[in-house]
């Protein structure tokens, strides 16, 4: 059985109407697992107390989403807070018998934006284009050997209509599909080995 975990970092889901509904339309997905990361950790994660359970998570999957609103040009500090506790345990701590069995796992990052797609250019407002503004969350794909797939990325989430939240969601569910259809499974990928 092939699994998708999907960790959703948003610091008050009960204000996003798009992160919202993407995940629950994710969670109708079959083998698809969607985590609110603030919930299960209002307080903050740690490395030592919370550390061995997310990688045992992040073992048991076969592809990880990292679901969340870019803010102020980067993640939620929850996100940056999971890596540091996370991945140091996996790549730093624990390397063979974590980190080396990790690699390979399909990544996928599906992001909510504020603003329209023309704010995000050399010449918009924001300055920069989205990948720009993705190369580190790249970066620690890179590192970590996790292959990299075109980001989900859902502009002006903040406004849209009930139906437009409704076709995003449809769109997101497409995405995932596809992107879980044409992925590998770990275990595929250790037989190829």
């Amino acid at each position: 059985m092939s699994k998708t975990i999907i960790l959703l970092f948003h610091p008050d889901l009960s204000r996003s109407n798009a992160n919202s509904a993407l995940a629950r339309a994710a969670a109708k997905l079959p083998d698809v697992e969607v985590v609110d990361m603030q919930s299960m950790y209002p307080n903050g994660i740690d490395l030592h107390r919370d550390g061995e359970g997310e990688a045992a998570r992040l073992l048991a999957a076969d592809r990880i989403v990292f679901q969340f609103p870019l803010q102020w040009y980067s993640t939620p500090p929850l996100l940056k807070a999971w890596q540091d506790a996370v991945l140091t345990r996996m790549f730093y701590m624990h390397y063979e018998a974590e980190g080396r069995v990790f690699e390979g796992t399909e990544l996928l990052l599906a992001v909510t934006l504020g603003n329209s797609a023309d704010a995000y250019r050399a010449d918009g407002s924001n300055m920069f284009e989205i990948d720009t503004l993705f190369a580190p969350l790249r970066a620690t794909a890179n590192r970590c050997g996790l292959p990299w797939s075109s980001p989900f990325v859902l502009y002006e989430a903040h406004s849209l209509s009930p139906e437009a939240l409704e076709a995003a969601a449809s769109a997101y569910v497409d995405r995932l599909t596809a992107w879980i259809s044409s992925t590998p499974t770990r275990s595929a990928k250790v037989a190829c080995a």
